[in-house]
């Protein structure tokens, strides 16, 4: 009796810890860091209405608008304030803790390993996994993506249980399921690579020999309705992937692959990449006796390797799509296979290979993510360009953006910090449709201008009577290439101040005998 609660009272103590160390990561200075350009993309999608989710954000944005439309409806009872925005995430961030550790029990269970002690090992990985952690603080689909995912996985557990125990497909898991595999097709344009991984799953755990006409008849049923919800984002695809495919600023290189693979799944480095290598190993070993494990084996695998090497052969072969953060759900089947390789052997050499490993994985993801904690202003460091531009800014001054997209992170970096800098995007507001030019980056909301048009922009009223032009831009290498809007701002005027800041530069223009401000 006393060891039972002794254990009982270290299992507690032991899951406040973990949450403990999740909550400090995922956390920790998130409400310091503003908006970068893609999390503002999110904001400002969510703080329109649902028309224009539905049928402006198709028109630019190759991603489907279902998740702008979830963000919305969260904002309307969590309010627009960054903590309103980044809460979702947060929600989902920590929930996936739970769903990790049923589905890893569960997977434990059909395997006949120490169900616990597997469920604890990959909440523990889970807690400090680098990208977990910085995904749960991001405005974008990835947090949502993650939980999602982390569900149907624990959904198709349960039915290759159900399956084991010789039984029809369960109702309740096998609906799970469905409604998992729709939502990744609708949360983001690759959702189809996480829907084939989920389909080669589904056959390894469910499809066998012996299914009844009633299972098959659900199986092709339930599978044509996912297809039919699907359709309109498909629709949606067609659309802007010529466009964006013949556009794209992204490159692909192969030498990146195998550090961004090590972060996605472990840690960068040679020495956790071995490390990782070696839990790989211990887990397929570890599952390689019986049909239901192989089985089990063939459907994490498959959950965590497909959707990347899809991802990497479309960008080989059609455009550059393989980039880490939209892989990141991947992570979850991840984490379920380190905790087996780390602690599924309970005796032998194999059981010291397997904690030395983990042990060696999971301190350099704590390493990675104090790092990235320490980090000041987020990916891109909004705040600190309002902090630069309010000191120099006086009345009459004007903000131009370009190109457009510019506006969006610096404008919530100004409603964060209360200041009252108006800023203009030239053209025109995101999405700038219709207007002319050209769409270097594959977006046709963002749109890269003729030297006319902008000598034209340069040559208005309202800009030449500015004493000073503050030009903001955002990757002048594909949108101001040879410098030519800001060649006809500097006519007539001299720089006096700059800030860049990979990728934002930040340009002051005076009026030549205009009285110097420092």
């Amino acid at each position: 009796m006393e060891q039972a609660r002794l254990s009982r009272t270290i299992g507690i103590f032991g899951a406040l810890g973990l949450l403990a160390v999740a909550l400090y990561f995922r956390f920790h200075g998130s409400l310091d860091e503003p908006f970068w350009l893609d999390e503002a993309y999110s904001a400002y999608a969510a703080g329109k209405g649902f028309d224009f989710l539905w049928r402006v954000v198709p028109a630019y944005e190759t991603h489907p608008p279902f998740y702008y439309s979830l963000l919305r409806c969260w904002t309307l009872v969590f309010g627009d304030s960054l903590a309103g925005y980044r809460s979702l995430g947060y929600v989902c961030g920590i929930a996936v803790l739970p769903v990790i550790w049923r589905a890893a029990h569960d997977a434990a269970r059909l395997a006949r390993l120490d169900a616990p002690r597997i469920a604890w090992g990959a909440v523990a990985y889970a807690a400090v996994s680098i990208m977990l952690v910085a995904m749960t603080r991001e405005v974008r689909p990835y947090p949502v993506m993650i939980l999602v995912y982390a569900g149907t996985l624990w959904a198709l557990i349960r039915l290759g249980a159900a399956a084991e125990r010789g039984r029809s497909i369960a109702v309740g898991p096998y609906a799970g399921y469905l409604v998992g595999l729709a939502l990744m097709l609708w949360l983001h344009n690759l959702g189809a690579l996480y829907a084939a991984a989920l389909g080669v799953a589904f056959l390894a755990l469910v499809v066998r020999p012996g299914l009844t006409g009633r299972d098959w008849a659900r199986i092709v049923g339930g599978h044509a309705l996912v297809a039919l919800v699907w359709a309109p984002a498909v629709a949606i695809l067609a659309d802007q992937a010529p466009t964006w495919v013949s556009a794209t600023w992204l490159t692909f290189s192969w030498d990146t692959v195998p550090t961004r693979l090590a972060i996605l799944y472990a840690a960068p480095g040679l020495a956790p990449g071995i490390a990782l290598f070696v839990l790989a190993g211990l887990a397929i070993w570890r599952l390689a006796d019986g049909a239901p494990r192989r089985r089990l084996a063939a459907a994490l695998f498959a959950l965590a390797l497909v959707p990347p090497a899809l991802s990497i052969a479309l960008s080989a072969l059609v455009a550059p799509v393989f980039i880490v953060r939209t892989m990141t759900p991947v992570a979850v089947p991840a984490v379920l296979l380190l905790s087996i390789g780390t602690l599924g052997w309970t005796v032998g050499w194999r059981r010291w290979a397997g904690a030395g490993a983990g042990v060696f994985v999971a301190f350099h993801m704590v390493a990675n993510d104090l790092i990235e904690r320490a980090r000041v202003g987020g990916q891109q460091h909004w705040y600190g360009v309002v902090q630069f531009l309010a000191p120099r800014w006086r009345p009459g001054d004007v903000l131009l953006a370009y190109p457009n997209e510019g506006a969006l992170p610096m404008v919530f970096a100004l409603r964060d910090l209360r200041v009252p800098i108006a800023v203009r995007p030239v053209p025109t507001p995101v999405p700038s449709i219709g207007v002319g030019g050209w769409y270097p980056t594959g977006s046709r909301g963002v749109v890269s201008l003729p030297r006319d048009r902008l000598r034209a922009i340069a040559r208005e009223s309202g800009v030449q009577a500015a004493p000073t032009i503050w030009l903001l831009r955002l990757g002048p290498r594909a949108y101001d290439k040879g410098d030519m809007f800001l060649q006809e701002l500097a006519v007539g005027r001299r720089p006096v101040a700059r800030l860049y800041w990979n990728p934002i530069d930040l340009i002051a223009l005076r009026r030549v005998g205009a009285t110097e401000r420092r």
